[in-house]
């Protein structure tokens, strides 16, 4: 996975998470006291916004830093961390990627071997209408086998007729009689 895609995956984490102190932050310092408060509450409130103040601040400048941002001001120590924090994210990345991407492999496979086996049983009864077609295409004679006549022959060598209707009488299916009669 690009670099780019991770720090994308990474900011989106971030930021969802950064989202839900914003929204406790927002609730703490702009929420009205409720009638029935004391000041104990109040207080305990202030404290917790406090902290939650605190909290954003850290989280902007750690997504300052995921993002490349203000760099110069940290350290050997801190950018050693932050490297481990962006090696760590990309492994995770991946590792999810690749979970991903092996049950997609699965689900694909599963979907090939079922299409599979449905063409092979297609495959097979188109085999059986081919066979089957092909035997009755034989057992059907559609070609009659020729006969030869001798009378052919015979009424070729004899001297021509004058009766052309005689002269039919020994042809056979195959040249008309007429054709040995008026060529003599």
């Amino acid at each position: 996975m690009p670099l780019n895609q991770s720090i994308t995956v990474i900011k989106t984490a971030f930021f969802s998470s950064m989202s839900e102190t914003l929204e406790r932050y927002h609730r703490c310092s702009y929420g009205e006291l409720k009638a029935g408060q004391s000041s104990k509450d109040s207080q305990y409130s202030y404290q917790e916004y406090m902290k939650l103040k605190a909290k954003v601040e850290v989280l902007q400048e750690s997504q300052r830093h995921i993002l490349g941002e203000d760099l110069g001001q940290l350290n050997i120590t801190n950018l050693e961390q932050l490297e481990r924090q962006l090696d760590s994210s990309v492994r995770q990345i991946r590792s999810r990627r690749e979970q991903s991407l092996l049950e997609i492999n699965r689900s694909l496979k599963l979907k090939l071997e079922e299409n599979s086996v449905a063409h092979q049983a297609h495959w097979h009864t188109g085999e059986q209408n081919i066979q089957f077609r092909h035997q009755s295409v034989q057992s059907e004679e559609f070609f009659q086998p020729l006969q030869c006549n001798n009378a052919v022959q015979n009424r070729y060598n004899q001297a021509p007729s004058d009766n052309i209707e005689s002269s039919t009488q020994y042809a056979t299916g195959i040249l008309p009689g007429w054709m040995f009669d008026g060529g003599s």
